[in-house]
């Protein structure tokens, strides 16, 4: 059992004090020595209080299903065909093109500053969280915490993060237990990881706060220039489908499977036996992208912008995912705009109609 007291702010964030039982006590978090040396660190690198980290670490949970989902990710799991399944429906699409009609103007904004295609953004968000629905059930602290100090494979990696994460509550001025995320502790309605948020969020709406949880214009903007700081090129192509020779030696195994930055140029790939209708011209560098369909191999060839998709999550499946998504979204919008301008262009006919009938 435990004893909530009331929230008090010091040291730039809320912290809430908990009282355990001495048999929960015992086997807190805080009481571990990996724990204690990475207090020490926050104490010394950026003035922590360290009985408030303590305090803090008390309430810290490991999650044995933070681990368990770590291992196994979908984009390792799965063959395309039941990959794309996931994102690729009637309702998501659907409420793409709301969203993208919702927020239309921030979107048309952001698109003029930072040059990054709207369906584009949208699609990340769509895939992400669902438009901003479903940001995650695990708290921060308990997945950093988990794969900081219990997942030795990226202990380094989350480690740092936890310590960005922490930091960065304390400047935004909230409770780090308050917030929830992925099981990596990616936030927000883009799922960034601290150290994304430090390097991409923004303020894009001018109200002193970079709030990727429930401001659209901040999670917008913020998904917008880490586009574009990736190096997003305006009105380029992404990807297009493409088909090998019998007589080519290529295989799927020359395909890239994670985040390769094109190398060869369309020229060097049709001379290795792709071809296809492209959206580009033959100097443009590409990779060879090889996604399994239930009926068999699928090729595309994928340029700059794809790439820079997969700057976002380092997968092949992921990416495409997106794009495809993204040009579902866009044609949807296109409808329901359509839609709109033939009701409004029929109310306005009825209207006259019966006003020249008086």
């Amino acid at each position: 059992m435990f004893t909530v007291f009331n929230h008090f702010i010091k040291f730039g964030f809320i912290v809430t004090i908990v009282i355990f039982s001495s048999s929960v006590f015992a086997a807190n978090l805080a009481q571990d020595a990996q724990v204690q040396k990475f207090i020490q660190s926050m104490v010394s690198k950026h003035g922590f209080d360290k009985k408030k980290l303590e305090t803090l670490f008390a309430q810290v949970q490991i999650k044995q299903k933070i681990l368990d989902a770590i291992s196994r990710p979908a984009e390792k799991s799965k063959p395309w065909h039941e990959y794309r399944n996931i994102f690729l429906k009637p309702k998501r699409i659907k409420q793409g093109a709301r969203f993208w009609q919702k927020h239309k103007d921030v979107i048309a904004y952001a698109h003029q500053v930072y040059g990054v295609a709207p369906e584009i953004i949208v699609a990340i968000i769509g895939v992400e969280t669902f438009y901003g629905r479903l940001q995650g059930n695990y708290r921060v602290m308990d997945a950093l915490s988990t794969l900081g100090f219990k997942y030795p494979k990226r202990s380094k990696f989350f480690l740092g993060e936890l310590e960005l994460f922490l930091v960065m509550s304390r400047e935004q001025g909230f409770d780090p237990l308050s917030k929830k995320g992925s099981y990596a502790g990616a936030m927000g309605m883009g799922q960034f990881i601290p150290s994304s948020f430090q390097s991409y969020a923004i303020d894009f709406d001018g109200d002193g706060q970079k709030d990727i949880w429930s401001n659209k214009a901040d999670a917008i903007g913020s998904v917008a220039n880490y586009f574009k700081r990736h190096g997003w090129k305006k009105d380029q192509p992404v990807t297009d489908p493409v088909q090998l020779s019998k007589n080519t030696s290529l295989t799927p195994e020359d395909a890239c499977k994670r985040s390769c930055k094109p190398k060869l140029t369309v020229r060097e790939w049709t001379q290795k036996g792709v071809s296809g209708k492209l959206s580009t011209t033959a100097n443009s560098k590409a990779i060879l992208l090889a996604l399994q369909q239930q009926t068999g191999m699928e090729y595309w060839l994928g340029y700059n912008n794809f790439y820079v998709i997969s700057r976002y999550n380092h997968s092949t499946l992921y990416s495409m995912a997106v794009y495809q998504l993204s040009q579902e979204i866009k044609q949807a919008y296109i409808t329901l705009n359509t839609r709109k301008v033939n009701q409004t262009a029929l109310n306005k006919a009825i209207s006259n109609t019966q006003s020249s009938g008086k």
